[in-house]
């Protein structure tokens, strides 16, 4: 699944008329590397969610075929439902098995090469990155393959966006605890990803990884002059 439900206020002007998954870098819109990537690591069906301006994105990506994917939309332009909830929406779409999650708003370069197994009783595997200048504290901490909620004897990293879920994560008494039928509850409003990972960590449920590449949190003008020049300069592989 590719999350491209945001509405990008930092990248304004840009996203005043375009959707950010359709921003140009290097000549190539920011989903067209995603979904070249999920094909060369040999996915076959994409779902993607959207929301501002969110017409143009199934008519640009199509059907999927000249990706060489199968691909669905998941439409929440009546209101954009947050990282969660988005996913609690695409579910039906996402199927029983393990799946792979990508912002919208990210580059890595080279692409991921293979998807891990998720361990015995984890029930999410996240990839995290050295903390950029705009997070320099970090997300979570990592110890033995672990994510751990950071705490201030350990190193912190940021999580890049690039995660694999079992659908029982959104099941499970993280979506809201007070509640026997969480995920009904949840589909139909807003629900953050964070504090749900948050807790899934402190149970021992989330396993990690530090991604080998160049990763990029395409979030504001400036750093996608960034990498539109890196890219162009030959610096990186996109």
């Amino acid at each position: 699944m590719i999350l491209a439900a945001g509405r990008g206020e930092r990248m304004r002007p840009l996203t005043d008329h375009t959707p950010k998954p359709l921003i140009k870098v290097a000549g190539k819109c920011l989903i067209d590397y995603h979904l070249e990537q999920l094909s060369g690591m040999g996915i076959k069906d994409v779902v993607i969610n959207h929301a501002w301006l969110g017409e143009q994105i199934p008519a640009h990506v199509g059907n999927g075929e000249r990706y060489s994917l199968h691909a669905q939309f998941s439409d929440e332009s009546q209101g954009a439902l947050e990282t969660a909830g988005g996913i609690i929406k695409a579910l039906p779409m996402l199927g029983s098995e393990p799946f792979i999650v990508l912002n919208g708003d990210v580059f890595v370069a080279p692409h991921l090469s293979n998807l891990p197994q998720l361990p015995e009783g984890k029930l999410a595997h996240l990839w995290l990155v050295e903390n950029p200048d705009h997070n320099i504290a970090g997300d979570f901490s990592l110890s033995s393959g672990t994510i751990q909620n950071k705490k201030a004897d350990s190193a912190a990293y940021t999580f890049s966006g690039i995660a694999i879920y079992h659908p029982e994560f959104f099941k499970s008494s993280l979506v809201t605890p007070e509640s026997d039928n969480a995920i009904n509850t949840a589909a139909d409003g807003k629900l953050a990803l964070g504090p749900m990972l948050r807790q899934a960590a402190d149970k021992g449920l989330v396993s990690g990884e530090l991604l080998a590449a160049h990763w990029t949190d395409v979030g504001t003008p400036e750093r996608l002059k960034q990498l539109e020049e890196q890219l162009v300069n030959h610096q990186l592989q996109g």
